[in-house]
């Protein structure tokens, strides 16, 4: 555009930007990009290592209530007596999952549900406790975790194990969950760094985790009576899925190297 100065001379005028040609044309102001100390203050809280720090901080003070609250007494003292019924299978299967969520065993949850519960009320308890924790582990990591994490997958393995995950989700959690050797917290948060979607992560941990489950519950249950067929079948049940885990695990490692 060409406007004349005061001594007649016609200059040209800067061109407006995108944002001034809106804002002449819809009669609207353009957002002004805060850049004040609350703007950056903001922005530095939601940053993915922030996150991460926040993540990493749940975790030690969830871990820090289990070893302060030592919930492995269950074993020993038995369920709160006011409880009963489905209320205490209830309770038990949200204190199952947020254990699991502080890194506490899933065996010796196992065969507390069975020793509390019997067999069929164990199980049960504990595959809901069981999908709940990683279904929160799966979120936190999600959420807090991934965007900080992702940029350091830059090893072969590490490469190898997110393409794996990300690609065949279901089938590589449903074998993480069947053969034991990985442990249930590690495969959490490693799925939910890679590009895994939910369904397939609860489901595959659902149908995964039922064989290994009931053999602890029925182990638990049964833990008085351990020369009874019941007990050392679930004993055989676990031990032999652990053992051809290992062996699977031991002949993959060399497909892992090779991508």
């Amino acid at each position: 555009m060409l406007a004349a100065d005061r001594s007649g001379t016609a200059t040209a005028s800067p061109r407006p930007d995108a944002a001034e040609l809106t804002a002449r044309t819809t009669g609207s102001v353009p957002p002004v990009r805060r850049t004040g100390f609350a703007a950056r203050c903001t922005r530095a809280a939601l940053s993915p290592y922030a996150r991460l720090s926040l993540l990493l901080a749940l975790l030690g003070a969830a871990a820090g209530c289990v070893l302060a609250f030592e919930p492995q007494r269950l074993l020993t003292h038995g369920w709160p007596p006011q409880l009963g019924g489905a209320a205490a299978a209830l309770v038990f299967a949200a204190a199952y999952g947020l254990c699991t969520v502080a890194f506490v065993p899933r065996p010796l949850l196992n065969l507390a549900a069975g020793a509390l519960f019997g067999s069929q009320w164990g199980l049960g308890t504990a595959l809901a406790g069981t999908v709940l924790g990683a279904g929160v582990a799966f979120g936190l990591g999600r959420v807090l975790g991934q965007d900080a994490l992702r940029p350091l997958l830059r090893g072969r393995w590490l490469k190898a194990a997110d393409g794996q995950l990300s690609r065949h989700g279901f089938r590589s959690m449903l074998a993480a969950r069947l053969f034991p050797g990985v442990p249930f917290w590690a495969a959490n948060y490693c799925a939910a760094v890679s590009r895994m979607g939910w369904l397939p992560f609860l489901l595959a941990t659902a149908l995964g985790s039922i064989p290994n489950t009931a053999a602890y519950a029925v182990a638990g249950a049964r833990a008085s009576a351990p020369t009874s067929p019941a007990f050392l079948i679930a004993m055989a049940a676990i031990a032999v899925p652990a053992l051809v885990g290992s062996v699977v695990a031991w002949r993959k490692r060399h497909h892992l190297r090779a991508h």
